[in-house]
């Protein structure tokens, strides 16, 4: 039931969320409670509320029923929310140390409470300021492997991770990837958002038919391979960060699909700043090798020691599972890579560069190396080989 007077969703305003939240006994009523919408993505509404005289604060996160970036005339369903609570659980348990604490919960209002990150910087936003964060991958590599270990069929069990697949279908949000990733930049699809200097590059992109093959490949891979609970959404603006703590919020795109998934958009958003940055250009490859072999070394001690599965704990069977995470990652992150310079959502990495010149060739550097990883994918047998692929072609 709704701690709230009304037993019906809609959205809060500051003031209604100042009154759950004192409702919840999370803050104290007093004269020093403030309270500001401060959601800046394309799907929720968000409120940090602060008390100063308890110095206390909490964020109360409220779904919309529709995706903010269009209006509402995209219909979201609330549902969303209580897979997002649900999967920053399971996340807090297996990785606590990486992920906000859940306070509450509320399923008609759609929110979910949490604790207050403000202490800590969006790494995008970081990163775009010249912070590089030197723990950030390690972090990640760690996070990655713990969450993806433990809610696979070799850490669960069988059993237990079916059930899990189907408290985590989540259909409307699993379509907006497969439109938005996967599909639309492709072809000529309304969705898309691009420079006009871009279009014969576009154009070129929407013509390559072995591209689309290899997309079309990967995209099964995303709809059919049920491996792990993803994060979903695991890109560098749903990651706080400071120069010794991580933190992974919004896992509301949160389904059961390829671990590789989730280990491409790390690199991904990674090599946005290797694309644009060069004054620390070594530093961010260096970012993406600590990453990968972080999450290796650490899903390997797990597989051994952990395994629920008797006879999967050879060497062999996970040098393949770790060899089908990699070759998924390197497609992942091309598709990423391309969707996020034509696509309906941009990066700030590349649209903030003021001078065009330099934008535009940052641009034209991404398109080539999502296609080159999304061809190379399965040619590319281990790091040194990714990481020259990289440095060849930007």
């Amino acid at each position: 039931m709704s701690l709230l007077k009304q037993q019906t969703y809609q959205p809060l305003t500051e003031a209604a969320a100042i009154d759950l939240a004192v409702r919840l006994n999370l803050v104290t009523d007093n004269a020093d409670l403030t309270c500001k919408e401060i959601g800046d993505g394309n799907l929720n509404l968000v409120f940090h509320i602060v008390d100063k005289q308890h110095d206390k604060s909490i964020i109360i996160k409220q779904a919309l029923p529709y995706a903010k970036v269009v209006g509402e005339s995209w219909p979201l369903t609330l549902k969303r929310a209580k897979i997002e609570a649900d999967a920053l659980k399971i996340f807090g348990q297996i990785a606590p140390e990486y992920v906000p604490t859940v306070y509450h919960t509320d399923d008609i209002l759609a929110v979910t409470v949490m604790e207050d990150l403000s202490h800590l910087l969006i790494a995008r936003t970081g990163f775009i300021k010249g912070r590089t964060y030197p723990l950030i991958s390690q972090h990640l590599g760690e996070y990655l492997a713990n969450t993806l270990f433990f809610t696979s069929d070799y850490g669960l069990g069988p059993a237990v991770k079916k059930e899990r697949v189907q408290q985590f279908i989540n259909p409307e949000l699993c379509k907006i990837t497969e439109d938005l990733i996967f599909t639309d930049p492709f072809y000529d699809a309304e969705t898309n958002n691009f420079e006009v200097d871009l279009g014969p590059a576009v154009e070129e992109l929407w013509q390559d038919e072995e591209l689309k093959n290899h997309v079309n490949i990967l995209k099964k891979n995303f709809l059919t391979d049920a491996e792990v609970l993803l994060h979903g959404d695991l890109h560098t603006g749903s990651v706080f960060a400071n120069d010794w703590e991580t933190k992974v919020i919004d896992p509301e795109f949160a389904f059961y699909g390829p671990a590789g998934f989730d280990i491409g958009q790390v690199f991904a958003n990674l090599l946005f700043q290797v694309i644009v940055n060069d004054k620390n250009r070594d530093i961010f490859i260096k970012h993406i090798e600590t990453f990968w072999n972080v999450l290796e070394s650490q899903f390997s001690h797990l597989w051994e020691r952990e395994n629920k599965e008797p006879i999967a704990k050879t060497s062999a069977f996970l040098k393949y599972n770790l060899s089908k995470f990699f070759k998924d990652s390197i497609g992942f992150a091309g598709c990423e890579l391309i969707r996020r310079t034509i696509g309906l959502a941009h990066v700030a990495d590349l649209d903030s560069i003021e001078n065009k010149e330099i934008r535009l060739a940052a641009k034209q550097k991404t398109l080539e190396l999502g296609k080159t990883l999304i061809k190379l994918r399965n040619e590319i047998k281990n790091l040194q080989e990714f990481i020259h692929v990289v440095k060849t072609v930007i």
